[in-house]
């Protein structure tokens, strides 16, 4: 076991001493599993460097064992974009699938041969974590995968995840990508302590995990004990002069982030073919059950990361990488009745209504049936006995029917030909699934509408939630989101349950919500196949309301990541005289219509449309997003790495691997006047 580090007379000399020794044993303890100090010991060295750190509080720095649990909670949790965007993964459930997905790499990549790296995919909440020159800067939630929460307090209270890399001489920056999770014994210990005290049990430990991320007390994220495990390595602009190697191969990648300090799931295996890989899954299939976590499949990645990065990305996932589920666990039930939902596009949607059932850790009582057409498929009957499992392990739906024990006398469901909310003819058109309400004033609608226009990822309206919502729309206060601007105190005040204080504070919340970006109105619009991501997009390339408006199906669908489907469906929005009604009204409100620097992105000003630019360095006035946003207006594309089709490489100083390489290809390198000349 370890000894302890013998007095010394320098208080600055005993506190670096101090952080070393409880670094390197909690990094034993947690990441290893081979403790090398007695509890008792690390227990007095701690308090020791606590006394001295506040003796001397000019020596804490933000890596030391005493930084991992706030004093004090934090206010709320603020948003923050990724420097790399986390993709999720493509899902396959058959070897067939598989087979499919290899294919249609290989015909991106028709000369390219590929070993697998096949790694257990944990069934818990994946993070992002930023370090600076070594040190632990950010930690933060996938979010949508553009944007999450800002949860640096609470990744730090995770003892799995080192506060500094063991790495000498770091690079600038690296991203990694991994996996918070709650062990098993954790989770049942948890969930005893809440039942104690009466309070609800968390249904499953991925929940409890995600849960657990977003306190706003960090001490209570230490005491839940978190598990980490790393999987993903991005580094960025390494500097030549530092002379690092740095893995090539996805083997090597998570070798070495075991090295840098950090836990490596050991249950993965390098694999030359897709029959290697079947063998792989046929294992786990059944030991996954001995694990102390849970585990719902494995992901399967391309081992050269070179290919990789040639491969790249479509609109949602990575070409290189796909997660193979394991089948879901299926229960029988009886469908008591069946009820029809209505969303805010107007889409019916039938739900059963079953039997309460425990279904992968939690009580299934009602189930989707999609639409008509799965309905008509299934041959449902009120009364069946269904079989049901959770689509992705998170939705609960009905997979079959077993018709040999339907009861005599049940009667077939049929979907209803009116709205159940408005009583409107309800219309199902030749091409779509789906059954739909298309009565612009239907209260599901608008009920609908509001509830996303207030949304996080939209409007973000404090006390904006489906109660109020149903109040507004049944008192007839509200019956668009235009609406919400015009309401008055003596308005609210008028409401249920509704005091002086909580009126003053929605209309503030209402108020606030004029702030908000170009981007966020747009996806609060609602219009169909648009989620946040995607405004994004569209809001870089259309930086204003009237240059999206007057756009062809065409130029939208030209944008990278949003396709033909999506383009029409903007389009097609922007035509309807209802919807231009309903923006001439917002617009009034003074909501943000055009993004900061709309002026680059006029018709007339592309000036770099067809160029794909590489930012690499410190530009000497302008930030990275700042020069990205710019291209992006005037027309151009920008990436993460240096390849052929590179067009131009913006250098600023300190600028790291992807100059050389540059370089090498013979792309043309310009500094920050020369892009500013080229805008």
């Amino acid at each position: 076991m370890g000894q302890e580090i013998p007095p010394t007379p320098n208080p600055q000399q005993r506190v670096q001493d101090l952080q070393k020794m409880l670094q390197e044993a909690s990094y034993a303890y947690y990441v290893l599993d081979a403790p090398n100090m007695e509890d008792s010991v690390y227990d007095r060295l701690y308090r020791e460097l606590q006394d001295l750190e506040g003796q001397y509080p000019e020596l804490i720095t933000p890596d030391s064992p005493t930084q991992r649990v706030g004093e004090k909670p934090a206010s709320q949790f603020v948003s923050v974009r990724h420097h790399i965007p986390l993709y999720s993964l493509e899902n396959a459930f058959s070897s067939d699938d598989m087979q499919t997905w290899q294919e249609r790499w290989q015909k991106v990549m028709p000369d390219a041969n590929a070993e697998y790296v096949c790694e257990l995919k944990i069934d818990g909440s994946a993070i992002a974590l930023t370090y600076e020159h070594g040190i632990l800067v950010r930690g933060a939630t996938r979010g949508d995968g553009i944007a999450g929460e800002d949860i640096t307090q609470n990744v730090k209270a995770i003892r799995s995840i080192p506060l500094r890399l063991q790495l000498d001489n770091p690079p600038p920056r690296l991203e990694i990508r991994g996996e918070a999770l709650l062990p098993l014994g954790s989770f049942e210990q948890i969930n005893r302590s809440r039942s104690q005290q009466g309070e609800p049990l968390f249904a499953n430990p991925r929940n409890a995990a995600a849960g657990t991320l977003r306190q706003l007390d960090s001490r209570i994220v230490a005491r839940r004990k978190l598990d980490f495990f790393a999987y993903t390595l991005h580094i960025e602009d390494v500097p030549g002069n530092l002379n690092l190697s740095f893995p090539t191969q996805q083997w090597q990648s998570l070798e070495f982030l075991h090295q840098i300090g950090f836990k490596v799931n050991p249950h993965r295996q390098l694999c030359r073919d897709l029959s290697a890989v079947q063998a792989f899954y046929d294992r786990w299939s059944t030991e996954r059950h001995n694990l102390p976590y849970m585990t719902d499949g494995m992901v399967v990645k391309i081992n050269s990361l070179t290919l990789q990065t040639e491969l790249g990305f479509t609109h949602k996932f990575p070409r290189w990488a796909i997660a193979w589920k394991y089948p879901a666990e299926e229960v029988p039930t009886v469908v008591n009745a069946v009820t029809v939902q209505v969303g805010r596009t107007g889409a019916l949607t039938p739900v059963a209504e079953l039997s309460p059932v425990q279904l992968a850790g939690t009580t299934v009582s009602r189930a989707t049936l999609h639409n008509s057409d799965r309905i008509a498929e299934l041959d449902l009957h009120v009364g069946d006995t269904a079989i049901v499992r959770k689509a992705g392990e998170i939705i609960p739906e009905v997979v079959r029917i077993l018709a040999d024990l339907r009861p005599a006398g049940a009667v077939r469901f049929q979907m209803p030909t009116h709205c159940p909310e408005c009583n409107s003819p309800v219309v199902k058109p030749v091409d779509e699934a789906v059954t739909r309400c298309v009565n612009p004033t239907c209260p599901a609608i608008v009920r609908g509408a509001l509830e996303h226009w207030g949304s996080r990822d939209a409007l973000d309206i404090n006390g904006i939630g489906e109660k109020l919502v149903r109040q507004l729309v049944e008192a007839n206060l509200v019956q668009s989101v235009a609406d919400l601007y015009d309401l008055t105190l003596e308005q609210l005040l008028g409401l249920e349950r509704m005091g002086q204080k909580s009126a003053e504070k929605l209309l503030a919340a209402i108020a606030l919500s004029k702030e908000k970006n170009w981007a966020r109105v747009l996806y609060g619009l609602g219009i169909r196949h648009v989620g946040s991501s995607n405004a994004q997009l569209l809001a870089e390339h259309f930086p204003s309301l009237q240059a999206l408006a007057e756009s062809t199906p065409e130029a939208i669908a030209s944008v990278y990541g949003i396709g033909a489907e999506i383009a029409q469906s903007v389009h097609q929005w922007f035509q309807s005289s209802d919807n231009q009604a309903l923006l001439q009204r917002l617009q009034a409100t003074g909501l943000q219509f055009q993004g900061a620097i709309a002026p680059a992105a006029t018709k007339g000003n592309l000036a770099l449309a067809g160029k794909t630019f590489v930012i690499t360095g410190t530009l000497p006035t302008l930030k990275r997003d700042e020069a990205k946003a710019l291209i992006q207006q005037a027309g151009g594309k920008v990436t993460d790495s240096v390849s052929k089709k590179t067009d131009y490489v913006v250098v600023g100083e300190e600028a790291g691997s992807k100059l050389q390489k540059a370089q090498a290809l013979g792309i043309t390198c310009i500094s920050e006047p020369e892009l500013l000349q080229l805008l």
